[in-house]
């Protein structure tokens, strides 16, 4: 069941009408059970996985809070991590490493036609996490099954993140009971999920027509071809997921939870850190947490600090997709920050030098064009089929130049019309507009709020005409997945 469907359109109101008429003491398992059917409209199949991985996780952090002994606890959590891993790597992962044994020592392993189970990195995530959180003492066992297997399974937030912590849902789901109805935070829910709707199907859904026709024909484009649509790519992976994220959080608030922020701005950042700190950031909070500070964080070595953020960068990959781009993506975003690390000195050495005002708007510019471009190059190996065709699309960049396609009309033969285009840049100057006001702590909503009632209800409606006139619908058109329905 997709957020920018219509039977979303009606499965939301029901729950939500039902969720605050029932007796509070059975809300929970309300919700439990419209998340497992909204999950189950995938594939009814799909629910064993998830059913598995709750069960198992829950079991061995109950035998976690009650072992006498540090090994012990220990024992149930890597117990939790192998079953849990184990049944990522089969239906993610398995294919993927045969294939790679296959191709290393001319092997004819089979292969195995697997389904990949919608959102199970993100809920797989999620539950160990929770494990983690009770061994590590930060959040106590939840002994009601059914409240912890709706923490695993909340909806909103259940198959593209963001990936939630047990201190801050799982502690939600214990309180719900004493959630109250409230008309502004409804309105405020309802006001991101209509702004993550036109993220989705007015900007994203047209900016992936340009990139599939370049990104599924790349032998026939060079040039600024490529990088327009690696720019609209750029675009168009921001706003499709940072749209699944403000739908699910906005959902989440009209039922009186509140999800945490997956991003801040971040193609406003100025160095590659920086640029992580604003994407995905429950995902990359997640590995810090999880993965990075256990290998050591930055408490050790240069160079075992360096190793660790490349590990940390290369799993991230893998977590993404079972394909080397993905990897060669983490890797690349990985060597950034090292060398960015090992610039640092010479760079503060030419900033002392040259008297360079680091807060200059022309200063702070250029860092965030680097930035952004450095994070365009690794979009193409993020997108782009193989290895060999991101290479080959990086090299076709810079074969032919030619820059009349911008007013020869060469520009509308790659999917949008001329109207369809003008629509285009017309909601990324909406986006840009938005982005600056987030990155200038002015929230909109906020702004809306104190404004008259006429104008409030009228900025309501025409919010939702333009998602209805200017939502790339058509005699075709069919709600597509976001694209972190894959990983």
């Amino acid at each position: 069941m997709l957020f920018n469907s219509l039977t979303f359109l009606i499965f939301f109101p029901i729950v939500t009408v039902l969720y605050f008429v029932i007796p509070r003491k059975f809300r929970y398992l309300w919700l439990l059970a419209a998340s497992y059917y909204f999950y189950m409209s995938w594939n009814p199949k799909y629910a064993l996985l998830i059913l598995t991985s709750t069960f198992t996780t829950y079991l061995c952090s109950l035998m976690v809070s009650k072992a006498s002994t540090v090994s012990k606890k220990k024992l149930y959590v890597a117990l939790s991590l192998l079953i849990n891993l184990t049944i990522l790597f089969t239906f993610k992962y398995l294919n993927f490493f045969t294939d790679t044994l296959n191709q290393l020592f001319n092997m004819s392993a089979p292969t195995f036609s697997l389904i990949l189970p919608v959102g199970i990195s993100f809920y797989t995530f999620q539950a160990l996490g929770y494990t983690i959180d009770v061994y590590r003492g930060e959040v106590t066992a939840e002994r009601n099954f059914f409240k912890y297997a709706l923490f695993v399974s909340f909806f909103p937030q259940l198959v593209a993140g963001p990936i939630e912590r047990s201190k801050n849902l799982l502690n939600q789901v214990r309180m719900m009971e004493s959630v109250q109805f409230n008309y502004e935070r409804m309105r405020s829910g309802l006001l991101l999920m209509i702004w993550g709707l036109f993220l989705k199907v007015v900007l994203a859904e047209r900016a992936a027509i340009i990139v599939n026709q370049v990104y599924n024909n790349y032998e026939n484009y060079t040039g600024f071809y490529v990088i327009i649509a690696t720019f609209l790519f750029a675009i168009q992976i921001y706003v499709d997921f940072s749209a699944y994220s403000l739908i699910a959080i906005g959902a989440a608030e009209v039922l009186g939870f509140n999800l945490m922020q997956n991003f801040n701005t971040p193609y406003f950042s100025r160095t590659v850190g920086e640029f992580w700190r604003r994407w995905h950031i429950s995902l990359s909070t997640w590995f810090r947490d999880y993965l990075y500070i256990p290998l050591g964080g930055n408490r050790c070595s240069r160079w075992r600090k360096h190793l660790n953020i490349l590990i940390v960068f290369v799993v991230s990959g893998l977590w993404h997709g079972a394909n080397w781009t993905f990897v060669i993506w983490g890797g690349l975003n990985g060597i950034y920050q090292i060398i960015g690390a090992e610039l640092k000195p010479i760079k503060t050495r030419i900033v002392d030098t040259f008297k360079i005002n680091t807060e200059s708007f022309s200063h702070k510019f250029f860092q965030i064009v680097v930035v952004f471009s450095l994070i365009n190059l690794s979009w193409i190996f993020f997108r782009a089929p193989s290895t060999s065709v991101a290479i080959n699309m990086i090299t076709h960049i810079f074969a032919e130049f030619n820059i009349w396609i911008f007013v020869d009309g060469s520009i509308y033969k790659l999917g949008l019309t001329a109207l369809e285009l003008k629509i285009l840049v017309l909601s990324l100057t909406a986006l840009l507009i938005a982005s600056l006001c987030q990155y200038n702590g002015i929230s909109i909503r906020a702004k809306l709020a104190e404004q008259a009632i006429w104008f409030r209800w009228a900025a309501y409606i025409t919010a939702i005409m333009i998602l209805l006139i200017f939502g790339y619908y058509g005699p075709t058109y069919s709600p597509s997945d976001f694209i972190y329905f894959q990983f």
